[in-house]
């Protein structure tokens, strides 16, 4: 971890926030209204942006911009902006832009920041729920409708107990994936779809146990790590290794026995 004195990582938690309440100017207001969505996939398939994305992505770019103007950006919409510095912030200004223009509150921005290649501290919001989970080396809390609250992953040693989760395994699994992901729900008590970035932030909450994706890009993880582990839980890769920046196939779990049992039906597809 980066030598950060705990003054400093307090100025930066509150920029952070700072950040997700520009997003969220830029967000709420075409949320269940016009939002102006335009197919990005073409050829390869439905891949909606709005202007939503874009707006929050300007709106934490901006600000970044004008308070740190020695720190990088990487974002989904705009991509890389001095990533070598050594401050670097990486947002998915909408995680879930299909539940976005669905009309569905899972959608969340996503905020980390990476210092001198680590992640350091991280945040994951619902603006239209008023939440935002943010995981710094302190730990990590939920600040929800003007109240803070500590956030603590619940005890789950064995898979045959565990609520699990995944985005879309039709979708974002290849067939090998899909077929490990089958293994594991089969275990499992309880599986839900469709949440998106919304699904960690019930792992650090003590609500889901599991969430298993794949296909993940560097903006899909920022700020994951810090989150969950402020939380007392663990990320990793389909290996059990330490979960790769640039995203990829990714496990998040509250408990580490519970990983270790999904692991032995995730190791068999991992890359």
């Amino acid at each position: 971890m980066p030598a950060l004195s705990p003054d400093k990582i307090a100025e930066l938690d509150a920029f952070l926030l700072e950040l997700n309440r520009v997003a969220a100017e830029a967000t709420l207001p075409m949320f269940r209204a016009e939002h102006g969505m335009v197919d990005k996939g073409g050829v390869k398939g439905f891949d909606p942006v709005t202007e939503a994305d874009k707006g929050a992505e300007r709106a934490i770019r901006k600000l970044v911009a004008e308070r740190y103007p020695d720190h990088g950006v990487i974002g989904e919409e705009y991509g890389e902006d001095r990533p070598e510095a050594e401050f670097v912030w990486i947002t998915d200004p909408v995680d879930g832009t299909r539940a976005f223009i669905a009309g569905l509150p899972l959608w969340c921005t996503l905020i980390g920041l990476r210092v001198e290649g680590r992640q350091v501290l991280g945040s994951i919001a619902q603006p239209y729920l008023d939440e935002v989970y943010v995981g710094t080396p302190q730990g990590s809390r939920l600040a929800a409708r003007g109240g803070v609250w500590p956030l603590k992953v619940r005890s789950c040693p064995k898979l045959t107990d565990a609520v699990i989760a995944t985005t879309d395994p039709e979708g974002c699994f290849d067939g090998a994936e899909h077929g490990a992901w089958t293994q594991v729900r089969a275990a499992a008590r309880l599986a839900r779809l469709g949440c998106d970035a919304y699904a960690y932030a019930m792992v650090a909450t003590g609500q889901i146990d599991l969430v298993v994706e794949a296909g993940l890009q560097p903006w899909d993880v920022a700020g994951l790590a810090p989150l969950i582990e402020g939380a007392g839980g663990v990320v990793t890769d389909w290996r059990g290794r330490p979960m790769p920046e640039r995203g990829g196939q990714v496990a998040i779990a509250g408990d580490r026995a519970c990983l270790e049992e999904a692991l032995v039906a995730l190791k068999r597809s991992a890359k």
